[in-house]
């Protein structure tokens, strides 16, 4: 027997005390049997002294002993025996000073003499994999969605921070994460957590924009049994306390009140958060990840954000690019949203035509990645099957006539000139790509059809031929 179990009596009484069925199996810090039942010696068909002193797995291939030793939590199984036969065993690591010294395995015969009913281990096995299913879907819920490969683009500006986000995800630090609305800030935020060492533990989130400022606090910190008036019974965790050993997100950070940004202050140096009405403080290992559409510094000039937080936060900085700033992933975008579109609404939309990616090179899109798939989906519930034309986005094209003129703007010499100019390089677009169809036109320019032929007949506009037809 190892040295690491100080009595030789003490463990001869417990395991002569046991009955003549009863499985037991005692191994030691380094995974050795140092003593086991009589009863078990036969199951397994062995002489006793040829097992004492063995590795357990070498004499109980599927023993559960080295992860229970490692993993230093108490655990019940099923588990099926040398002869055949299954049983429910109970397994407690043996701890002593914070060490574990060993692990005790045991089950009564008589309790498998109750349960041997085929029909009983059936339904604990069921129950078992319900129970397994369950904790799948519940790390599912509390996990990371996306991963750094849903992130899509292979521009030089979205590599240089996909590769930024893959480096820090292997560390502790906390994370900044910046960029204009509908970049994709929430998807690196989950990528990060989903690379990390941490991804098989939970990854929560808070929006601190979305939750009513004065429920932000017990929803960050958790609360006791009768805090408040309304207090849910028995308290409640907070994120912080869900989140622990994991990732806890915090997306649009900026919008956290200044009275709470303190305590969040605290809840990150000391790594220990006290709920609302507690007593007591609990500790936390969190890896914090949070995100922001405005410039925090400014907001720190202006006394809205503290400024030792945005130090506390700004430890790793990664800004998402904008999509004017990544035009060349256009194109694998739009193939990656049309995909997702026919699969979630059952349509069949086979691409788009090449005058419609030449449309959105010259946009600036403001609402970024976010406001490209949106309107690929709205055109998509148009065309329901085919290619995706550029009929197909009518709203689509005031916004690109708004903000991108299709020709270089030359110097003119009042704003009235620039005004007309404009106007009839609008007009004329929309005509070429209603194909003359002048009632489309107006309806896109928003003008009644007797000012558009008024406009065009005084910018001279050809609308005759292939080029303009009177259409409908």
């Amino acid at each position: 027997m190892s040295g690491h179990i100080e009595s030789h009596e003490i463990t001869s009484l417990i395991f002569d005390s046991l009955s003549r069925t009863a499985v037991t199996l005692l191994t030691d810090s380094e995974d050795r049997i140092i003593a086991l039942s009589d009863h078990y010696v036969r199951i397994l068909n062995r002489r006793k002294k040829d097992i004492i002193g063995q590795a357990v797995s070498k004499i109980i291939p599927n023993t559960r002993h080295p992860m229970i030793r490692k993993a230093g939590q108490p655990d019940s199984k099923l588990f099926t025996l040398a002869n055949g036969e299954t049983v429910i065993a109970h397994y407690v690591p043996l701890i002593k000073d914070n060490n574990i010294l060993g692990v005790l395995s045991y089950t009564s015969m008589n309790t498998i003499n109750f349960m041997s009913t085929i029909s009983t281990l059936d339904l604990v096995r069921r129950l078992s994999d319900e129970l397994n299913q369950f904790k799948k879907e519940l790390q599912k819920l509390r996990g990371a969605k996306y991963s750094l490969n849903n992130i899509i683009g292979s521009s030089e500006a979205i590599t240089e921070a996909k590769e930024l986000a893959r480096k820090v995800a292997q560390t502790k630090s906390t994370v900044l994460i910046t960029g204009e609305t509908g970049t994709g800030k929430e998807l690196f935020a989950h990528a990060i957590h989903q690379a990390s060492p941490r991804r098989h533990q939970p990854f929560i989130a808070l929006n601190c924009a979305a939750i009513p400022k004065d429920l932000i606090e017990s929803e960050l910190f958790g609360y006791e049994e009768g805090a408040f008036s309304g207090a849910r019974k028995g308290g409640k965790l907070g994120k912080f306390e869900m989140a622990h050993q994991g990732s806890l997100y915090l997306d649009e950070i900026d919008q956290l009140p200044l009275p709470l940004q303190s305590k969040l202050l605290r809840a990150i140096q000391e790594k220990e958060v006290e709920r609302i009405g507690g007593t007591g403080t609990i500790c936390t290992d969190i890896r914090l990840i949070c995100t922001s559409n405005t410039n925090l510094m400014e907001l720190v000039e202006k006394g809205e954000f503290r400024e030792d937080l945005y130090y506390r936060v700004h430890v790793v900085s990664l800004q998402v690019p904008p999509l004017r700033e990544r035009l060349d992933d256009i194109a694998e975008l739009v193939n990656h949203f049309i995909a997702k579109i026919n699969n979630g609404l059952g349509l069949n939309i086979q691409g788009v035509h090449k005058d419609v990616l030449k449309s959105f090179a010259r946009y600036r899109w403001p609402g970024n990645v976010r406001e490209l798939e949106h309107l690929l989906e709205r055109a998509a519930n148009v065309a329901l099957s085919g290619y995706l034309n550029v009929y197909h986005f009518e709203r689509f094209v005031p916004r690109l006539l708004d903000g991108t003129p299709s020709k270089p703007i030359k110097k003119f010499a009042n704003l009235n000139d620039l005004r007309i100019k404009l106007e009839k390089d609008a007009i004329i677009n929309v005509l070429k790509t209603t194909k003359g169809n002048k009632k489309r036109a107006a309806e896109i320019l928003q003008i009644d059809r007797s000012v558009l032929y008024k406009k065009i007949s005084r910018y001279k506009i050809n609308a005759k031929g292939k080029q303009a037809s009177e259409g409908m």
